[in-house]
C-alpha cells in the first residue's frame, strides 16, 4: 500500500511541467497570431494604396535604372508627340513628349525623385522640431510652455505661403531652401498634438513612479512619454507627408520651387497648363501622379490611425 502511494506521488510532479509546457506554448501561439493580426486589416484599397506609394518610391531610387530616356534630352523632331496608344504616338515615348520633345514618363520618373526627397526630408526634420518642442512644453510647463505656445500660435497666425515667398525671394530656389521650407510649414501641427500627449502623459502611473525614483528628466522624456506618444506621431507624419507633397508642387508650379530644367512634377504642370487644349498630357500625368500619391499617403495614414488607436482597433 505504501509502495503505490510513494509510485502515484512521485508522477505527480512529472506531469505538473508538462502541462504548463503546453500552456506557455498556447500563450505563445495566440501572441504571435495577435501580433500579425493588424495584416488581416489591410483592405484591397489599402493594399493598392501602398503598392502605388512603394511604386513612385522604387521609381525615385531607381530612376536611372527604370527611365527609358535622359529627362533633360530635347528633341525638338519629337515635339508634343501624343502618348502611345493616340493615333500618332508610339511606344519610344509611352506618355508622349513635352514641348521641346522631352520624355514625359522620364520625367515624371524622376520628379518623383526630387518631390518625393523633398517632401519627405522636410517631413523628418519638421517631426523632429515640432515634436521635441511639443514634448518640452507639455512636460516642463511654465514659462516654458507659454515660451513655445507663444511662438506656435504666432506662427499660425501668418499666412505660410507669404512666409514662403518671402523667404525665396530673399535666400532664392535650391533643394535645400524647399526642405527648410518644408520643414518649417509643419512643426506648429507636431508642437500641439504632442504638447497636448505629453500634458496627459506626464501623470500617468508609470511616469509618477520613475520620477519618484529620481529619473532624470531626459530620461522621463525619452524612455517613458516619447515611446506612447509615438503611435499619433506616425499618424500626424502621414497626413502632414501630404501636405508637403501638395506645398512643394504649389510652390513649382508658382515658379517658387525648383526652377527648370530640373524636371519636377509642379514644373510639369505649370508648363503643361499652356498645352491643355492641344497637348493635355503635358500637364495632366504629373497632375495625376500627384493625385495618386496624395491619396495612397492619405488612406495609409487612416489606416495607420485604426490600427493604432487602441479605440478604433477594439471595434
Amino acid at each position: 500500500m505504501s509502495s503505490k502511494s510513494v509510485t502515484h506521488t512521485a508522477s505527480v510532479p512529472h506531469e505538473a511541467p508538462t502541462q504548463s509546457a503546453l500552456l506557455a506554448d498556447a500563450e505563445l501561439m495566440l501572441h504571435k497570431r495577435n501580433r500579425w493580426h493588424w495584416v488581416t486589416t489591410i483592405s484591397p484599397l489599402i493594399w493598392g494604396a501602398l503598392v502605388v506609394m512603394l511604386a513612385f518610391v522604387a521609381s525615385g531610387v531607381f530612376a536611372e535604372i527604370i527611365a527609358p530616356h535622359d529627362p533633360l534630352r530635347n528633341d525638338l523632331r519629337a515635339r508634343l508627340s501624343p502618348p502611345a496608344w493616340i493615333e500618332g504616338g508610339s511606344m519610344t515615348h509611352i506618355l508622349g513628349t513635352d514641348q521641346l520633345g522631352r520624355d514625359v514618363l522620364s520625367r515624371i520618373i524622376f520628379g518623383a525623385r526630387v518631390s518625393l526627397a523633398i517632401a519627405t526630408l522636410g517631413t523628418l526634420i519638421g517631426a523632429i522640431i515640432g515634436s521635441g518642442c511639443g514634448l518640452l512644453s507639455g512636460y516642463v510647463r511654465g514659462r516654458v510652455d507659454e515660451f513655445i505656445m507663444l511662438l506656435t500660435d504666432a506662427y499660425i497666425a501668418l499666412p505660410f505661403l507669404i512666409i514662403a515667398l518671402t523667404i525665396v525671394a530673399i535666400f532664392g530656389t535650391s533643394i535645400k531652401i524647399l526642405i527648410l521650407l518644408a520643414a518649417f510649414a509643419g512643426w506648429a501641427s507636431y508642437t500641439r498634438v504632442m504638447r497636448g500627449l505629453a500634458l496627459n502623459t506626464r501623470e500617468e502611473q508609470y511616469v509618477l513612479a520613475a520620477r519618484a525614483i529620481g529619473a532624470r528628466p531626459s530620461r522621463l522624456l525619452i524612455r517613458h512619454i516619447l515611446p506612447n506618444v509615438f503611435a499619433p506621431l506616425i499618424v500626424l507624419t502621414t497626413f502632414e507627408l501630404t501636405a508637403i507633397i501638395l506645398l512643394e508642387a504649389s510652390l513649382s508650379f508658382l515658379g517658387f520651387g525648383i526652377q527648370p530644367p530640373t524636371p519636377a512634377w509642379g514644373i510639369m504642370v505649370s508648363e503643361g497648363r499652356e498645352y491643355l487644349n492641344t497637348a493635355w498630357w503635358v500637364g495632366v500625368f504629373p497632375g495625376v501622379s500627384i493625385m495618386l500619391v496624395a491619396m495612397a499617403v492619405s488612406l495609409s495614414g487612416d489606416w495607420l490611425r485604426d490600427v493604432l488607436d487602441p479605440r478604433l482597433r477594439s471595434r
